[in-house]
């Protein structure tokens, strides 16, 4: 209760030697990686783009994993110091990512849409930010609402330990994080379909996790052989698509099983990287 479940020594000493010397311009492919700066109160997000423009931010990429995973709770937050181009130095005082975008998507879908504001060369055919050229595949962990754990009598006692604690769960964490993830779920959702292209979103989630297998931390070899039991299953499901009024996810019967749409999303991508190749030998 007096500080993190887990002090990070061996994760931090992992991921380190895992990277090495490795920092944010040096990635295969670009990627963008919230953190949240617990000293200033504001969201610090680690991006290839951005790291090739700003020197302060293409720190170790260690640094930036250790950060966007300091789970509160579980993991200590994470301090480091870059350089700036005059040499100035930048102080990070990190936490999880999830504080900032527990769902990403639209987090990538404004880092590239401000690549095209800026005219980056990478995304040039590509005008007004036009979403319905975006293809955005949206990957859940996992949740537990099916277990449907309180309800407002129970909370409407809470103080600030029930808030924090309470039967194994953390409610204001859970709450914050849950509420986060479906409304940008929500949002994606809404915005495609208004476009007119709701088959180029695929968001895959599971909600109804239970027991150790809902859990952040419980990696007994159990438990992992159940998750990927679980993420089998799924690939065989419905592909589904969130209620905006209930916000569960729900059938959506004019698509085949998240297997299928998954293949259909490779084969679209191969051909698109197949006609960019023609392109540049043309040019």
């Amino acid at each position: 209760m007096m500080g993190p479940k887990y002090s990070g020594h061996h994760l931090h000493k992992v991921v380190k030697e895992l990277l090495g010397d490795t920092r944010v311009n040096e990635t295969l492919k670009n990627i963008v990686i919230p953190t949240f700066d617990i000293k200033l109160l504001q969201p610090t997000i680690f991006s290839t783009y951005d790291a090739m423009r700003d020197v302060s931010k293409n720190a170790l990429l260690s640094d930036v994993c250790i950060s966007t995973s300091a789970a509160p709770t579980y993991l200590p937050g994470h301090h480091f110091e870059s350089k700036d181009k005059d040499g100035k130095t930048r102080a990070f005082n990190l936490i999880d990512g999830g504080v900032v975008a527990n769902n990403p998507t639209l987090l990538a879908m404004t880092h590239v849409s401000k690549q095209i504001l800026m005219g980056n060369q990478d995304f040039l055919p590509i005008k007004h930010a036009g979403y319905g050229k975006f293809m955005i595949l949206s990957l859940g962990t996992g949740t537990a609402k099916i277990e449907e754990k309180f309800d407002a009598a129970e909370c409407g006692k809470w103080g600030l330990l029930g808030w924090l604690y309470k039967r194994g769960a953390t409610p204001i964490i859970d709450s914050f994080s849950e509420a986060s993830t479906d409304l940008v779920d929500i949002q994606a959702s809404v915005l495609f379909q208004v476009l007119g292209c709701n088959k180029s979103y695929l968001r895959i989630q599971h909600d109804e996790l239970t027991g150790e297998m809902a859990s952040v931390d419980v990696s007994t070899s159990k438990n992992l052989n159940g998750l990927i039991s679980v993420g089998k299953a799924l690939l065989k499901r419905q592909v589904c698509k969130v209620n905006v009024e209930t916000g569960k996810n729900e059938p959506d019967l004019e698509r085949g099983t998240n297997e299928q749409e998954l293949a259909r999303f490779a084969r679209m991508l191969s051909e698109e990287r197949k006609a960019r190749k023609e392109a540049y030998k043309l040019v």
